[in-house]
């Protein structure tokens, strides 16, 4: 099966670093959001229509981060998604930000679809579980 990476760039702005002018490790969480609903963006599908015209919104359950090197200010990122499970009612996406070849964060997260009224769990919609099913 090819795997399929969606990327998005991201500049690294000063209010995403320290003092030092590093990126703070919090704000990589920030590129790794902004990613994945580029991706969805990207397969015709904006998370404020979903909650008001499907009733779901999207949540992060849980997180794995590994950081391996900084990123700093005014540096070009590049931001991964890849959807590598797709169940019912949740995703897992592995993502990278990547320098150039440089690896600087990997992560491996858990989505839950959920109810925007009840905040319960509900299934993706189907047209939607067939298209992130077929990235990857």
């Amino acid at each position: 099966m090819t795997q399929k990476k969606f990327i998005w760039p991201v500049r690294v702005y000063y209010e995403d670093t320290d003092a030092g002018g590093v990126v703070f490790y919090a704000n990589y969480l920030k590129f790794f959001e902004r990613a994945r609903t580029e991706m969805l963006r990207a397969m015709g599908h904006e998370q404020d229509e979903l909650i008001a015209k499907v009733g779901i919104i999207f949540v992060v359950r849980s997180v794995q981060v590994d950081y391996l090197k900084s990123a700093r200010f005014n540096e070009l990122l590049q931001v991964s998604a890849e959807v590598t499970e797709a169940k019912k009612a949740s995703l897992l996406f592995t993502q990278q930000i990547t320098r150039g070849d440089d690896v600087l964060c990997t992560s491996i997260i858990r989505i839950a679809c959920l109810d925007a009224k009840t905040m319960r769990p509900k299934a993706i919609p189907e047209n939607l579980l067939e298209l992130l099913k077929n990235e990857h």
